[in-house]
This record gives structure tokens, sequence and C-alpha cells, in this order.
């Protein structure tokens, strides 16, 4: 399957959206799609939302992190969103949070706006050139990638329904 970095660059993200959001429940398991469980979590340029550049290697570095590679207009991502906020409610002491927007169809405005709007308590990114998506080998938005604080990935997900609770207990043991 093409990562999300080769549909941004055909244009083709939405037909991916749409198809990923038609399975039904639980058709795509974790390992089905994107970087595999048990790698090390790749670093990757992304930028701040007020512009600065970072990588996700600095960020990730030491911390057991949840990253959903997200956008202001994905109906998975919304669907997941009381999910993860849950996640965040219980576990905020002990995990990151960090939405990697992708910059199709959504610009850095869009991304700040949303987040003000909703009030959403993640660390937001702007994927402005897919290098993130790429890393990762995402194969849509709405896909969640969970790193323990050894720097391994323990979780992959994509989807509006996923146990991020179990994937995230998992990750801190």
């Amino acid at each position: 399957m093409p990562t999300l970095r080769t549909l941004l660059r055909r244009g083709t993200l939405a037909a991916a959206v749409l198809f990923v959001s038609a399975l039904p429940a639980g058709a795509i398991a974790a390992q089905d799609l994107g970087i595999k469980v048990g790698a090390t979590a790749p670093g990757a340029a992304v930028e701040t939302l007020d512009g600065r550049a970072t990588d996700l290697a600095t960020m990730l570095a030491g911390k057991t992190t949840v990253m959903e590679f997200w956008a202001t207009w994905c109906p998975n991502c919304k669907q997941l969103e009381p999910t993860i906020a849950a996640a965040h409610a219980k576990y905020k002491d002990r995990v990151q949070f960090v939405a990697v927007a992708v910059s199709l169809n959504q610009s850095v405005e869009r991304v700040k706006a949303y987040q003000q709007r909703f009030n959403l308590p993640f660390t937001f990114v702007y994927d402005r050139r897919g290098d993130a998506s790429e890393a990762y080998d995402a194969p849509a938005t709405s896909y969640v990638v969970i790193v323990n604080a050894a720097g391994k990935v323990t979780y992959t997900g994509v989807g509006g329904k996923q146990d991020l609770d179990s994937a995230i207990a998992a990750a801190l043991r």
C-alpha cells in the first residue's frame, strides 16, 4: 500500500481516507499497515505551529508517546478524538500526546484554529513536506503510533475506533 506521503504527492489522500473509513471495524489489524511494531521510532523533520523546525526524534527521546497522523478534515480523526482525550486525561502525567498534522488541504493557521476551537491539549506539529508521514509509513490520517520510552514502536492502528487504553498500558510496562 502506498504511504501517506505518496498519496499526498498524488493528491489521492481523500480516496485513501474513504477506503479506510469504509472498512468494517477490526478489518485492519495494527500490523497490516505502516511502520512495524518493534521498530525503532525514526526521527523526521516537522515544524511547531509557530514555525520552528524540530525533529520527532528529539520530541520522542525518553518519553512514551502517542502520536496520531491527523487532519482537521478527517472524519476518523474526529471520531477518535474522545478516545484520545480520555487516554490523555488518564495518562497525561506519564505519556506525551503528539498530533502530526499532515499538510494536505490544511494550513498551519487552520490547525491552530482547530486546536484552539476544540481546546485540544496535545502537542501539535506540522508535517509540511511529509517527512514524518514517510518515515512512519503512515497509510492515512487517524493513524496512531505508540512509542515506548526506549524508542520502540509498541502499537500502530488506523481508524476512528482503536483500543488506545490497552495499547498505552502495554507501552508503559
